[in-house]
């Protein structure tokens, strides 16, 4: 019976936890382990055609087909027990059997995963990995022989781990068949699960460096952009103090690089987010080994920080010098910004003077006007009332000349009167 007080996912999230248990291993035994990755947007794929791709294989062996919403999946291919695992921008496919091959690291052990099954995969192979876990002898340095003929003694890594219970050694390198190659010798007595643990941190250690040196790549192929931008950007600031160049043409050119480099870091923001995280896995699964020195050898801790850190650290730099450069187009483009402002300002002062001008022009050319229209509407209206008055001037015998150089000044007086009275009228509604 459904319980209102729990949330909706609390038992999925708890179930989580469990999900992908560390395996439980017996010395001697092999692991084989490869991880598929789609080239581009991984993170989005049809997660439906992993499924599809694992149902495949589990046909060809007669294994149970998987859920097509499942995460992970766990079957017996004949010998071989599978584990198969769905993460964010991959799916892992780990394949053990008990016992060794006659040769150590035989290509053919690899064959549970078909080569043409493998090229039909909705993704590609980024990780290739096969574990090959021994008894340690009671003399460990007996193993040494074995491990100068497996592994390249100039990147050789040996060391022990988990509190001396097994000796880990890989030299990072592919075999002429794609395989990367760990040899683990544990202890007589030493417990599955430990066994387990080991082979597993080994196989995660592996996936996550190759799923983080992806960013590498991107890291190079934007250190090559960001070389052709930044001398754009150091010629857009340094041709702010040259008048000569219009402020809003350096702002044009400005917002193309700044475009750019946003496009840049959308592009590789994921990327970079990804390989900060894959990083930090990597260096937990190596610190979990707790690694002490074999034999005066190389550890994987002195491995990854002579080989991988630097690639880490190149990654973290391109990262850094994109964010400086967005950080210094957006200040540029403030400048660029105040200067066009003080420019417009300018512009609109002298644009605001000369309407003045012509304003305080049209001012004084309506005064004219309007003394223009006094003395002509006066003319106008003497004559009129001259007309008007001239029968009674007359019976006065009154002189024309007399009546209207009388009636003038008042004319002109009642005009301009009336003028003002319109004016003020005029303004009194505005």
């Amino acid at each position: 019976m459904k319980d209102d007080a729990e949330h909706p996912l609390r038992y999925a999230l708890v179930n989580e936890l469990h999900a992908r248990p560390s395996p439980r291993l017996e010395a001697p035994c092999t692991a084989v382990f490869i991880a598929i990755k789609e080239p581009r947007d991984a993170a989005n794929r049809d997660r439906a055609s992993d499924v599809a791709h694992l149902a495949e294989l589990c046909l060809r062996h007669g294994a149970p087909s998987p859920d097509p919403e499942a995460g992970h999946y766990a079957a017996h291919l004949g010998r071989h027990k599978l584990r198969w695992e769905s993460h964010t921008e991959f799916v892992t496919y780990t394949a053990f059997a008990r016992g060794l091959p006659t040769r150590p690291f035989d290509p053919s052990v690899g064959e549970i995963f078909p080569g043409e099954w493998q090229r039909r995969a909705p993704g590609k192979r980024v990780a290739a990995v096969m574990i090959h876990v021994d008894v340690l002898p009671d003399d460990p340095v007996e193993i040494q022989p074995r491990l100068e003929r497996w592994f390249a003694a100039d990147s050789l890594a040996s060391a022990w781990v988990l509190d001396e219970s097994a000796v880990v050694a890989g030299d990072f390198r592919l075999d002429p068949a794609g395989w990367m190659r760990f040899a683990v010798f544990v202890r007589p007595g030493t417990g599955s699960g430990r066994i387990g643990r080991i082979v597993q941190r080994l196989l995660d250690l592996e996936t996550y460096r190759s799923m983080s040196m992806l960013g590498l790549n991107r890291a190079r192929e934007l250190s090559e952009q960001l070389n052709a931008l930044d001398p754009q950007i150091s010629d857009i600031v340094e041709s702010m103090a040259d008048d000569s160049r219009p402020a809003e043409a350096l702002l044009h050119d400005l917002l193309s690089v700044s475009t750019r480099l946003e496009s840049a870091a959308a592009r590789h923001s994921f990327r970079f987010g990804a390989t900060a995280a894959y990083e930090a896995i990597v260096m937990d699964r190596v610190a979990a080994l707790r690694e002490t020195r074999f034999r005066g050898g190389q550890m994987l801790t002195e491995f990854m920080a002579r080989r991988y850190a630097p690639a880490m650290r190149t990654v973290r730099s391109a990262e850094r010098r994109l964010s400086t450069l967005l950080d210094r187009t957006e200040r540029a483009g403030e400048l660029l910004r105040t200067r066009v402002d003080v420019w417009r300002g300018a512009q609109n002062q002298e644009i605001m003077e000369r309407m003045d001008r012509r304003a305080d022009l049209q001012l004084r050319l309506q005064h004219t006007v309007e003394g223009l229209s006094v003395v002509a509407i006066s003319y106008y209206a003497v004559g009129l009332l001259g007309y008007a008055l001239y029968p009674l001037a007359h019976a006065l015998d009154l002189d024309k000349a007399v009546l209207i150089a009388g009636l003038t000044p008042l004319a002109v007086l009642a005009v301009w009167f009336g003028m003002r009275r319109i004016r003020a009228r005029l303004h009194a509604d505005h």
